[in-house]
């Protein structure tokens, strides 16, 4: 893995500017290439975007990935829509920008952070993020609805 110094000198940064992001890069990869929001219309990625505190990750001034973390930036933090496009994989870049959440003075303090993942669970360790305990597991409820951008008028 590089350092974020290598990387800087490559050409890539972080950035939490909202104007940054790049919409249509974001919407293509969530519904056409991620297992986790197949489908999602681009209106609600908008929304998504627009209530969450978003980290964009750029080669020059080009976005290549993403992360954001649905927060009240005191207690709680949901990190969801992690990607780092196919091509910029393997640089450390996935490893930059989850240091670089957790090193962020708005995200400190926080009591619980949580995410789901299905293979990125090698990733999220380096962190020291575990799986839930089984003896917490029952607290947690959900209401899920897997077919949600799959109906008309999701």
């Amino acid at each position: 893995m590089e350092n974020s110094t290598d990387l800087e000198k490559q050409g890539y940064s972080i950035s939490t500017d909202p104007a940054k992001l790049d919409i249509d890069v974001i919407h293509h990869y969530l519904s056409v290439d991620s297992y986790w929001a197949q489908n999602i219309p681009i209106d609600v990625v908008q929304r998504s975007i627009a209530n969450s505190f978003c980290f964009g990750v750029y080669h020059y001034d080009q976005q290549i990935g993403f992360a954001r973390m649905i927060t009240d930036k005191a207690t709680f933090g949901y990190l969801a829509d992690v990607f780092v496009l196919p091509e910029h994989r393997g640089k450390g870049l996935s490893k930059w920008l989850i240091a670089t959440i957790h090193a962020h003075p708005e995200m400190q303090g926080l009591r619980r952070w949580m995410l789901g993942t299905k293979d990125a669970h090698g990733l999220y360790k380096q962190f020291g993020w575990a799986p839930l305990p089984e003896e917490i597991v029952p607290r947690f409820m959900q209401l899920h609805n897997p077919d949600a951008y799959s109906k008309p008028n999701a």
